[in-house]
């Protein structure tokens, strides 16, 4: 049996991410909460920090909103940025299968972690 496209959409399964972030008089991100319909945690969930890159095909250039709280500790930030430059090689490798350039991108996060002073041990 043969599904047109309209079909398929309406069986696919969809989960739902909701971010609200609530700002100050002058614009600047009090508090990050997110959601996901496909989480076994309902409620809504704090963060400090946050960083969405969507890929636009039509236009091939990536949209990015980076955003963190005003309270955002400054050791969390560079915790932050090691740990998303870590997860973007493993993302990369997966999509990619390019070992020998996320082996390069991991050298350099060793440097990163050693000049921010980040324990990347335990």
């Amino acid at each position: 049996m043969y599904l047109d496209k309209q079909e398929k959409a309406n069986k696919m399964k969809k989960a739902e991410i909701k971010i609200t972030v609530e700002l100050d008089e002058k614009n600047v991100p009090e508090n990050i909460l997110w959601e996901s319909t496909d989480s076994e945690n309902k409620d809504q969930m704090a963060a400090k920090s946050m960083m969405l890159a969507l890929w636009d095909h039509n236009y091939k250039n990536s949209m990015r909103i980076d955003l963190w709280t005003k309270d955002m500790p400054v050791d969390e930030m560079k915790r932050f940025f090691y740990e998303t430059l870590q997860t973007m090689g493993d993302s990369f490798l997966r999509a990619t299968g390019e070992k020998n350039i996320v082996e390069d991108l991991r050298d350099y996060c060793a440097h990163f972690a050693e000049k921010m002073g980040i324990n990347t041990q335990g």
